[in-house]
Formats: structure tokens, C-alpha cells, sequence
């Protein structure tokens, strides 16, 4: 199983990447985790990309590309994946074409996560995150245990600075211009699908499992 997790930030593609995951047995390669690991590991490539976003330039296509791939191939591109928050551009998407054809694979299925604005806004705006162990929370849809802190590492949990209200219309913007081209592209090849990006976990669950049902990807 190759899939892609298409969709504005706050649609829920990392929380059904996760549960896909584990009941699929296919790695969830999260872009931002991905880059966020690096930097902290201080990989080449993450000093590459800490230097540009010290800068505040964005990382470009070029170093996203090299990070994906990599990630990609080490995993094994055979045993299948699920690709959250990558590719974010045409030309990320072209170069992944090129780079699963060299590998002699292809996508399987690329989920659409159509979602809308008030929903993004509650969803984001809720989130708190562990920055030791990056496990998400949301104070009313996945609360911790005891308030504020990570059931796992016991510190304190954080909004992340994209989570923040001010930011997140800035976030839609950017998705607006650079990702949303990639529904046409995916289209045109007749591997997208369109999900409810609105509905409660357990919903799109059952939406996503009849699809794959009928896609033959559940075997």
C-alpha cells in the first residue's frame, strides 16, 4: 500500500495516517516530523534546512525532495508507505513520480482530506503537543490524562507556534497556493479520492475502510 494524505493542515492526515499505519503495517513517513528529527539529530540535511529556516527562508523543494526520498528508500519502497505533509508542491510531486517509477512502483491511492475552515481552526487551535516524544493532544478531542502534561514523558505539553489562531490563516493561505494544485494533478491520473476531512475519527474511519474495500486495499 503507497498512499499520499492530501489536505489543509488541521484535516486529521497525520491522526488516519497513524491509525492506518498500525492496522496496515506500512510506515507513516510525516514530512515535518521527518525534518523536525533531523534538525534535532543534526543530520546534514537538518543543518541544511535549520540554516535556511534561521534565515526565515523556506525550505526549498530541493532538500524536501532529498529528506523524502531518502526516508522513503530506507524504509523500504516495496513494503509500502503513507505520506503525510509530502509532496506539498507540483514539482515535489513530479520529482516523487520519477523517483517511485525508477523504483518501479507507483501510488496506489492519494486521500483527498476535504475539511472545512471552522473545523481547521478548532482542530488547530486545540492542539498541544510534547515536544520530547512529538505525541499530539487536543484539549477536548484527545486530552491528556492530567491537564497540560504528556501521558508518556510527564512534561509540560505546548501550542505550537503554526497552531497558534493568528498563524493558521496565514497556514490555509500558503496550502491555498502551493498544495491545492496538486488535486488537479492527482485527478488527472485517477489515483484521488475524495474523504470528509469534517467527520469525527471513528466516521472517517468507516468512510476510509469502505473505500479501500472498494479499491481492493484492505486484503
Amino acid at each position: 500500500m503507497r498512499l499520499i494524505h492530501l489536505g489543509p493542515p488541521g484535516a486529521g492526515k497525520g491522526t488516519h495516517a497513524k491509525i492506518l499505519s498500525e492496522k496496515h503495517q506500512v510506515p507513516h513517513l510525516a514530512a515535518g516530523d521527518i525534518l523536525r528529527r533531523n534538525i534535532r539529530e543534526q543530520t546534514p540535511l537538518g543543518l541544511k534546512a535549520k540554516d535556511v529556516i534561521e534565515r526565515g527562508e523556506l525550505v526549498s523543494d530541493s532538500l524536501v525532495n532529498q529528506m523524502m526520498t531518502g526516508e522513503i528508500r530506507k524504509s523500504g519502497v516495496h513494503k509500502g508507505f503513507i505520506l503525510d505533509g509530502y509532496p506539498r508542491t507540483r514539482k515535489q510531486a513530479e520529482v516523487l513520480d520519477s523517483f517511485l517509477e525508477k523504483q518501479k512502483a507507483k501510488l496506489d491511492a492519494v486521500l483527498n482530506f476535504v475539511t472545512t475552515e471552522d473545523v481547521i481552526v478548532d482542530r488547530l487551535s486545540g492542539r498541544r503537543v510534547c515536544t520530547q516524544c512529538g505525541k499530539n493532544y487536543h484539549i477536548r478531542n484527545i486530552p491528556p490524562k492530567k491537564e497540560g502534561i504528556c501521558d508518556q514523558c510527564g512534561i509540560a505539553l505546548v501550542q505550537r507556534k503554526d497552531d497558534q489562531p493568528e498563524t493558521i490563516s496565514h497556514r490555509l493561505k500558503v496550502y491555498r497556493k502551493e498544495t491545492e494544485p496538486l488535486i488537479g494533478y492527482y485527478a488527472k491520473k485517477r489515483i484521488l479520492w475524495e474523504v470528509s476531512g469534517d467527520h469525527d475519527v471513528p466516521e472517517l474511519q468507516q468512510e476510509i475502510h469502505e473505500l479501500f474495500e472498494r479499491l481492493k486495499l484492505n486484503a
